[in-house]
């Protein structure tokens, strides 16, 4: 269970962070939220989709694997892939507020906080460390660029640009896996659009992150290899 803590340099002073990737540090996830202003790098290396919440409202996701629990891009204590999600990156701090100013505040459950590790937060004089100023920098950028998903999120459907979609995966040694309740742009419709629809779109610039999607799925790919090596190492 989560304990959200307000961070400060006095009772925080001697925390230490395992900012190492594994399993038993939380990376093991399926996903992770991603936002617009994020596509670019993630769509280099994930698929980006989209996922319907209890409360209806759609997410951007960046796919790490095709099943809960599973995630392709953790080989031992390393992430295999040259850009690490903000939403994953941030572990274990988050975004809290006090009044109207947004502060840092950590988890201090979380096993990067109960195991140790090398990454202080303070100085000794009481500063803080260059891995606390790129952590405050990650959540920052994370914060802002999650309040403009709904508004991406609104053009994409205004403009019936959202499907649904079901992917069948055949690995090489004949198991079938099968990806569900996910969304994708529809890249026919993206590119049919004309006049009015496009240049609004344009001038948001919703219309470059609505191409980043469509070029993630490329992406798939990768997924499927990295499956089919996966299996190879269990045998």
């Amino acid at each position: 269970m989560a304990n959200h803590a307000l961070l400060n340099n006095i009772e925080h002073r001697h925390l230490r962070i395992d900012s190492r990737h594994a399993a038993a540090l939380g990376d093991d996830v399926m996903s992770a939220p991603t936002f617009p202003a994020e596509f670019r790098n993630v769509q280099a290396h994930y698929p980006i989709v989209f996922h319907k919440a209890a409360d209806g409202a759609m997410q951007p996701l960046a796919l790490f694997g095709f099943q809960q629990g599973e995630n392709l891009f953790l080989d031992g204590e390393r992430w295999d892939a040259t850009y690490v999600p903000l939403a994953i990156e941030r572990q274990p701090f988050l975004i809290g507020r006090d009044g109207d100013a947004l502060m840092v505040h950590v988890d201090l459950d979380h096993p990067r906080v109960r195991n140790g590790g090398d990454e202080a937060l303070f100085r000794e004089q009481g500063g803080t460390t260059e891995y606390l100023d790129r952590i405050s920098s990650v959540l920052r950028a994370l914060h802002e660029g999650l309040e403009t998903v709904p508004d991406f999120m609104a053009a994409m459907l205004d403009n019936d640009l959202i499907e649904s979609f079901a992917l069948d995966v055949e690995l090489d040694d004949g198991t079938v896996n099968r990806l569900v309740g996910f969304y994708i742009v529809n890249e026919e419709r993206l590119r049919a659009l004309s006049g009015p629809a496009l240049e609004a779109l344009h001038r948001a610039g919703h219309l470059e992150a609505a191409y980043m999607v469509v070029a993630s799925v490329a992406r798939f790919r990768d997924l499927i290899e990295r499956m089919n090596r996966r299996h190879v190492a269990r045998r």
